[in-house]
């Protein structure tokens, strides 16, 4: 997650511009979802997009991520470590190993292999 270095840069970034008070729960949550598609835009079309492109746009869907779990209370993380082990359980190895199929859909024989 980001170091001490990136969240207090990240901070002093906003306090200087007074920006907190445009960051409500509801303004950070659209804002990764606007700069999340503009990250999807970059792959739209096929081809390899232009890699510092892809950079910028995913470093500022990180920054909001990170905005907003400093403004809901939450330690990324825990959260991610959470999200993970409940993850885990629903794609054990032994039935998700090198398959794309839906936790809902597992089964012990991948479909087509007896």
């Amino acid at each position: 997650m980001p170091t001490p270095a990136t969240l207090a840069a990240l901070r002093a970034f906003v306090a200087e511009r007074d920006w907190d008070q445009f960051h409500s729960p509801e303004n950070l949550a659209k804002s990764i979802s606007i700069e999340s598609a503009e990250l999807l835009e970059l792959y739209q079309w096929g081809g390899t997009p232009d890699q510092r492109r892809v950079e910028e746009e995913l470093a500022d869907v990180v920054t909001y991520c990170i905005h907003l779990a400093g403004k809901i209370g939450v330690d990324l993380d825990e959260i991610v470590m959470r999200k993970l082990e409940s993850t885990r359980a629903k794609y054990p190895v032994e039935l998700a190993k090198g398959r794309m199929t839906k936790y809902t859909e597992l089964t012990a024989e991948p479909e087509g292999e007896e």
